[in-house]
């Protein structure tokens, strides 16, 4: 057992905290902020330009498995990152991390075939979870713990522009120069970036534990068992009938089996502590994200809105999720972790109600559109204190590994999430259009109960330790 103590309330302290943006901490703020805006940026506008890039290679089959393979092979990333992390210190993980995602990139944007740019994705995939582990672990041995809730609402504001400017962005590059720099152009900002954390990742590389992680080889094992597992899940929701579910159903428990390997003991059932912080993060992302991907097409196909007017909801949403995050990181009402959760989850369960009855033509669309920006707001407190307790939670040899767990959680959650929702909703879309939506928001509603219902356990039994 760790000795790290369970956190306590956040009170004002007596003396102001220092800025990110003081010289001991700008270089690596604004390298780390800059490296999550691009990575950001780069996912939405790759789902803007998808669809005329599997046209130009003619790899419509292939265009669920282009972002779920990402998905999957993050997976692998994230295991091997908090192994290294926590032996090595971030700067192995990170480097390789982003040597990774820059091939993948450039295999992507020079793609001559869909099966190409699938490979690139992959690469690609690798890379980014390698780097997202890395970051986490920079900022456990960076900042005090005083701090990092305002980094953290900073990564925040790193996903909120380019999901403003993203998609628009893409069609203009996608229109005036061609879909692949849509892929190149991002290598050519994220080396900049990266060099400003060079310092920083040296300090990090000084302070790393000298223990070796134990039993290596089995975690990757795993780890890959899982990535198979979530592609599995993908190709299984495109197929319909019997095919689909045997596919998908023995996807399911191989994922089921592999994530109870790659997760804290406890996790899957909800253990007290730091076992339902993670929970809580699978949870309370999937049951967003899986909303987010069909809230767009509800609007444009049932409710008769433009696609920049589905797009302003989604924004919407985004600056919901930077202002929960901002206030998480800057309030002064004294307010515990365990608290802001608690509030986090009842605004995200509150929300998704409102926007649930988007179904229903006589609710108002602006209506459902408050309540997306307020299941964001609840979403912006949920995931920066969940980020902040796993490192609270976490000695410093188990940073990297839990860390890369709490991210494992949200991936294969999402992937499962999207998966049963995406198969059930290609099911009955045809036949009764609205209970393909319901069905599929009744998977995001069951799991965002179930969060509420584990946000209490997230905290350990009084005078227990971590």
């Amino acid at each position: 057992m760790s000795s790290i103590a369970t956190p306590q309330r956040e009170d004002s302290p007596t003396a102001p905290l220092p800025s990110l943006l003081a010289s001991e901490y700008r270089a690596t703020t604004l390298g780390m902020v800059a490296l999550v805006s691009l990575i950001a940026f780069e996912a939405l506008a790759v789902a803007a330009a998808m669809p005329t890039v599997a046209q130009a290679l003619d790899g419509l089959p292939l265009y669920a498995l282009a972002f779920g393979g990402t998905l999957a092979t993050s997976v692998i990333g994230l295991t091997l990152a908090g192994r290294w992390c926590d032996a090595r210190g971030p700067a192995p993980a990170l480097w390789l991390g982003l040597a990774s995602f820059i091939i993948g990139l450039v295999l992507a944007g020079a793609a001559v075939s869909m099966p190409m740019l699938l490979a690139g994705r992959l690469v690609q995939g690798l890379g980014g979870g390698c780097m997202t582990v890395a970051l986490y672990v920079l900022v456990a041995r960076q900042y005090p713990d005083a701090l990092r809730p305002r980094l953290f609402a900073a990564f925040s504001a790193g996903w909120v522009v380019p999901s403003l400017v993203g998609p628009a962005l893409s069609g203009f590059i996608v229109e005036s120069l061609g879909w692949r720099w849509v892929f190149l152009i991002v290598p050519v900002l994220a080396l900049p970036a990266a060099w400003l954390l060079r310092p920083a990742l040296r300090a990090a590389h000084a302070s790393a534990g000298s223990g070796q992680p134990t039993g290596a080889s089995t975690p990757i094992a795993w780890a890959i068992g899982a990535a198979l597992a979530t592609c599995l899940l993908y190709l299984g929701g495109q197929l319909h009938g019997a095919l689909g579910l045997a596919v998908m159903l023995p996807a399911a428990v191989g994922a089921l089996l592999c994530a109870q390997r790659l997760l804290p003991a406890g996790t899957l059932r909800g253990g007290r502590g730091l076992p339902s912080v993670i929970a809580l993060r699978g949870l309370a992302c999937s049951s967003f994200f899986a909303t987010e991907a069909f809230l767009p097409l509800l609007l444009s196909r049932e409710r008769g809105l433009s696609p920049s007017w589905a797009g302003i909801a989604l924004s919407i949403g985004a600056l919901g999720w930077f202002a929960g995050s901002w206030y998480q990181g800057h309030s002064r009402s004294g307010w515990s972790r365990h608290r802001f959760l608690r509030t986090g989850t009842r605004a995200m369960c509150a929300g998704l109600l409102l926007t649930f009855g988007l179904v229903w033509p006589a609710l108002p669309i602006p209506v459902a559109i408050a309540g997306w920006a307020l299941t964001g707001l609840g979403m912006g407190m949920i995931s920066a204190s969940l980020s902040v307790l796993t490192l609270a939670l976490s000695a410093p040899h188990e940073q990297g590994r839990n860390s890369s767990a709490l991210q494992l959680c949200e991936a294969l959650a999402v992937a499962a999430t999207l998966a049963i929702g995406g198969s059930l909703f290609s099911l009955l879309l045809e036949r009764a259009p609205q209970a393909a939506y319901l069905t599929t928001f009744a998977v995001a509603g069951l799991a965002a109960v179930a969060g509420a219902w584990i946000v209490g356990r997230t905290e350990a039994h009084r005078g227990a330790t971590a």
